[in-house]
C-alpha cells in the first residue's frame, strides 16, 4: 500500500470513480477530491458501497485538500478544466503538487451531432504536456486514457487491455505501471516520453466511436509483447 492515499481530482466522474474503486479493491488509500467536499464524500460513500471492504480506504474532500494529502495524484477532469484546476493549485500556498507523480488520464475530445467524437488539438502538443508545462515541478505521467471508465465502474468485469504509459520520469512510470498491474487483467506498457502522449490520447475519440457503432466499450490491446 502506498504510504499516503492516491488521491483522484475530479474523482466524481466516471473515469475518476472506476480508477479509485479499482484500486480500492487492490487495497489502496484513495482520496476523491471535487470542487465540492460534500460531493466528493457522497462519491467514496457510493464506491464503499460498491466495493465490499473497502470503505476504510475511501474518503473524500475538496481538490485542494485531497492532493496535499497524497504522494500520487490523478487529473481525472474534463481536459476544459485542467488548465483552471492546475493554476489554481499551483498558485495555492501549499503547494500541493510539487514533486509528487501527477497521473494524467484526460483524452482532449468534443462530440458533434452526426460526426461523433475528435480530438481537440492541444497547444503544447497534448493535455499531459501542457500540464507539465504548468508544473514544471511535478512528475507528470500520461495514462489510462484508453480504459473504458464503465468497465472499471464494474468491479465485477474483467479488464482486459493495455495502458500505455507516457512520462520523462523513469521512477513515475514505474510506479503507475505497478498501479496498472493491480487491476486485473490490464497490463503496463512504457510508451517512451511523454512527448509520445499526445497519440495516445487521440486513441481515445476512436475508441468511442467504435464502442458507438458496436455498443461495446472497447479498449486497445498491443500484440507481440
Amino acid at each position: 500500500m502506498q504510504a499516503s492515499p492516491l488521491a483522484f481530482l475530479g474523482g466524481t466522474g466516471p473515469e475518476g470513480k472506476g480508477l479509485a474503486l479499482r484500486l480500492a479493491l487492490a487495497g489502496e488509500a484513495v482520496i476523491i477530491g471535487s470542487r465540492d467536499a460534500e460531493r466528493a464524500q457522497a462519491a467514496a460513500e457510493q464506491l464503499a458501497a460498491v466495493g465490499d471492504g473497502i470503505g476504510s480506504n475511501c474518503a473524500g474532500a475538496d481538490n485542494l485538500e485531497a492532493a496535499s494529502q497524497a504522494s500520487v495524484i490523478f487529473l481525472t477532469v474534463p481536459y476544459e478544466a485542467q488548465r483552471p484546476l492546475l493554476e489554481q493549485l499551483r498558485e495555492s500556498v501549499r503547494e500541493p503538487l510539487r514533486g509528487k507523480v501527477v497521473v494524467n488520464v484526460i483524452a482532449p475530445m468534443k462530440f458533434e451531432r452526426g460526426r461523433g467524437a475528435s480530438a481537440i488539438p492541444v497547444a503544447a502538443g497534448s493535455a499531459a504536456e501542457e500540464a507539465q508545462q504548468l508544473l514544471p515541478d511535478s512528475l507528470i505521467v500520461a495514462a489510462f486514457q484508453n480504459v473504458s471508465a464503465e468497465e472499471l465502474q464494474n468491479p465485477d468485469r474483467v479488464m482486459l487491455g493495455d495502458v500505455v504509459i507516457c512520462s520523462d520520469f523513469s521512477d513515475a512510470k514505474t510506479l503507475v505501471s505497478d498501479l496498472t498491474r493491480k487491476i486485473p487483467d490490464l497490463r503496463p506498457v512504457d510508451g517512451g516520453g511523454l512527448a509520445n502522449s499526445r497519440y495516445v490520447e487521440q486513441i481515445t475519440p476512436l475508441l468511442v466511436n467504435i464502442n458507438r457503432i458496436y455498443k461495446i466499450h472497447a479498449g486497445i490491446k498491443i500484440v507481440g509483447l
